[in-house]
């Protein structure tokens, strides 16, 4: 951290990073908050005092499910940093955790190490490597969570949607370890259907967690698909979204199966461009 950051909190505006211009920007509403954009393009919400507080629907998803795994300190691989977000919320509530992020922007990752304190945030490293690159140099069986949050433009990159890839994530996790996958669709939800064949094709049990109006097409969003070789926590998961701020569904089992139909699974040789958010889909 900078002395003027020390000195005097993040310095909001706009800088220089590889995929475009990222900008920060104090949320004048919340003490501590600051979001993170790229080409205007959310990419993480950060409270610098406190790192339990998780901003957007998707990312509190993913904290619920999180929150329903066995108590204690995890290793995590993240594929996608940004602001690290959740990395920090996963050192607060599990100490003791082991994190390991890669994200393939090394300027974006500067601003955040010098603006967003990130150096703070323990037992934490971060590389700057591809995600799918970085995933293939981990041994086998030494994660208890593999997160992918992996965006550009507001669009998942098709490498991490395929078959070969999830299997590879598979290889890494522990056998009671979590795989959890942020895809991001709208209406028909053409895309997502066939990323839950994928993910159900290597592992035997999978839910998804989503707002009611992105699964009726309403709208473009976040959907997320956690998976896992041992039975997940569904009943838990249920309840916990159901009664959550802005309540979510989880589908799971036949109720999952019959969302993907007859959606064939992503490989490398059958890849999708993914789809693009319209250009309302991040206003304010």
């Amino acid at each position: 951290m900078s002395r003027r950051q020390r000195a005097t909190g993040p310095v909001p505006g706009q800088y220089p990073v590889r995929f475009g211009t990222a900008e920060l920007l104090a949320d004048a509403d919340w003490p501590g908050g600051w979001l993170l954009t790229v080409g205007g393009v959310a990419q993480s919400y950060v409270d610098l005092e406190d790192p339990t507080h998780l901003e957007f629907e998707y990312i509190q998803r993913i904290g619920d499910v999180i929150e329903c795994l066995e108590p204690g300190p995890l290793d995590v691989l993240h594929l996608g940093g940004a602001g690290c977000t959740l990395a920090r919320y996963i050192a607060a509530t599990r100490p003791g955790s082991r994190q390991l992020v890669f994200d393939a922007d090394a300027e974006l990752i500067d601003l955040v190490r010098e603006q967003l304190d990130l150096r703070s945030v323990p037992n934490l490293k971060v590389r700057i490597s591809d995600g799918r690159e970085g995933v293939a140099t981990r041994r086998d069986d030494s994660a208890d969570l593999l997160v992918a949050d992996v965006f550009s433009s507001g669009s998942m990159p098709s490498d991490i949607a395929t078959v070969e890839f999830t299997a590879d994530a598979a290889r890494v996790l522990r056998e009671t370890g979590t795989y959890l996958l942020n895809v991001a669709d709208g209406p028909g939800l053409a895309f997502a259907r066939r990323v839950a064949a994928t993910v159900g094709q290597v592992f035997p049990h999978v839910i998804m967690l989503a707002e009611p109006g992105v699964l009726r097409g309403r709208r473009f969003g976040n959907l997320v698909l956690a998976a896992s070789a041992r039975e997940l926590p569904v009943e838990a998961l249920t309840a916990r979204v159901a009664s959550a701020a802005f309540p979510a569904r989880c589908l799971a089992g036949k109720t999952l199966r019959g969302f993907s139909g007859s959606a064939r699974p992503l490989t490398d040789e059958t890849r999708v461009k993914p789809p693009v958010p319209p250009w309302h889909a991040f206003g304010a």
